[in-house]
C-alpha cells in the first residue's frame, strides 16, 4: 500500500499526457450532443471517486448527476430508460457482475457507455463506448490508493476537456507535483490521536465528501477502526448526537464555498469536546493536518495522499496488516 500510493503523482503525471487527445475529442462529442443527465455507476472506492465526480459534473457543467444501483439490473432484473444519458462507470477491474449487468442494461436501454478503468482489457472496457484508461499500473494491496487518485484526476481532466475550462485545465497540469508534496507532509499527529479510537465520523462537503467516504473506508479495511463518512451539513441533522468528549472527527475542508461552514463545525465539535483532526484549514482546539495550497478543485486530491501515507502506519501502529486486510480480495465480485 506504501509504495503504490507514493507512485500516485508519477501515474497523474503519465495519464495526464496520454489521455488528453482522448478527453478532447469526448469533450468535443459531448459539446455537440449533450446528455440529459449523467448516471454513474461504481463499487467501493470507485463509488467514492463517483461522489466526487456528481459534484464536479452539477457544479462545473449543470448536467444532473446521479448514482445507479446495481442490483436494479444485476438482481431485479429492471432495466430504467436511459435514453439520452451518459452512464460514467469507474472500476479498477472492470469485473464485477454486479457492475457489468447495469453498464450491459443501461447501455441496451440507450445509455452512452464511458469507462474509467484500470485494466484496460477487462469486460468492463469492453462494454464500453468511450474508453478512459486510468493507467494506474498493477495494484497488489488490497487497499485501492493510486487508481482512487487516478480516477479523481481522470473525472477532473473529462470536466475540463467537455467545459473547455482553461483554469481547471492548469489547476489539473499542477497536481502531479502537488501530490509529490502532499505524500512528505507529517500526519504523525493522527496516527497518535487515532491509535487507540473505536468509532470516529470523517466529515467533508462537496467534492471533499468523497474523499471522505474513501478515507472512511481505508479505515475500516485496513485499521479495523469503524469510521462513518458523512456530509458536514447532514451531521448537524442528527447524528452530531454521538459526539461527546473524546470523539474523533476527521475533518477535510478545501477552500470553496463550503469553507466557512466547516470552519464553524470544527469549533463547535470542540466545544464538545471532541478530538477534531483537520485538514485544509485551522480551528482553535483542533488538531492541524498540513496540506499543500492549491486550487480548491485539487485539494481533496492532496488531503488523500497524504491520508493514504497516516492511514498506513495507522495500520501498522494498531498491529494490522494494511496490504492484506482480513475477510477481503483485491477483486469483489459481488453479483
Amino acid at each position: 500500500m506504501f509504495q503504490e500510493a507514493a507512485q500516485a503523482p508519477a501515474v497523474v503525471r503519465a495519464q495526464l499526457s496520454a489521455n488528453a487527445a482522448r478527453l478532447e475529442r469526448l469533450g468535443e462529442r459531448l459539446r455537440a450532443a449533450p446528455p440529459r443527465a449523467i448516471v454513474t455507476c461504481a463499487r467501493g472506492s470507485s463509488d467514492h471517486a463517483s461522489t466526487f465526480a456528481r459534484y464536479l459534473i452539477e457544479t462545473r457543467l449543470g448536467v444532473l448527476t446521479s448514482s445507479a444501483a446495481p442490483s436494479v439490473s444485476s438482481v431485479y432484473a429492471a432495466a430504467p430508460d436511459l435514453s439520452g444519458t451518459v452512464m460514467l462507470a469507474i472500476s479498477q477491474s472492470g469485473a464485477s457482475p454486479d457492475l457489468l449487468a447495469a453498464v450491459g442494461s443501461a447501455r441496451e436501454r440507450g445509455a452512452r457507455i464511458v469507462a474509467l478503468v484500470n485494466a484496460e482489457s477487462s469486460p468492463l472496457a469492453q462494454l464500453a463506448d468511450d474508453l478512459v484508461p486510468l493507467g494506474a499500473g498493477a495494484e497488489r494491496s488490497v487497499a485501492a490508493t493510486k487508481s482512487f487518485i487516478a480516477s479523481l484526476t481522470a473525472i477532473v481532466q473529462l470536466v475540463a476537456a467537455w467545459a473547455c475550462d482553461a483554469h481547471l485545465a492548469q489547476a489539473l497540469a499542477a497536481a502531479p507535483e502537488l501530490l509529490a508534496q502532499a505524500w512528505e507532509l507529517d500526519w504523525s499527529a493522527a496516527v497518535e490521536r487515532l491509535r487507540p479510537a473505536r468509532n470516529m465520523y470523517v466529515v467533508a462537503r462537496g467534492p471533499g465528501l468523497g474523499v471522505a467516504q474513501e478515507a472512511a473506508l481505508k479505515f475500516k479495511e485496513t485499521c479495523a477502526l469503524h469510521a462513518e463518512a458523512i456530509s458536514a451539513a447532514e451531521l448537524r441533522h442528527g447524528p452530531i448526537a454521538l459526539v461527546s468528549a473524546g470523539f474523533p472527527v476527521l475533518l477535510f475542508a478545501q477552500q470553496d464555498e463550503t469553507h466557512a461552514g466547516n470552519a464553524q463545525l470544527a469549533a463547535d465539535l470542540v466545544t464538545r469536546g471532541a478530538l477534531v483532526l483537520m485538514v485544509g484549514a485551522t480551528s482553535a482546539g483542533a488538531t492541524p493536518l498540513p496540506s499543500p495550497r492549491a486550487p480548491s478543485v485539487i485539494e481533496p486530491l492532496l488531503f488523500v495522499q497524504s491520508f493514504y501515507r497516516m492511514v498506513n502506519a495507522l495500520a501498522l501502529a494498531r498491529g494490522g496488516d494494511p496490504d492484506r486486510p482480513p475477510h477481503l480480495s483485491k477483486v469483489t465480485e459481488t453479483v
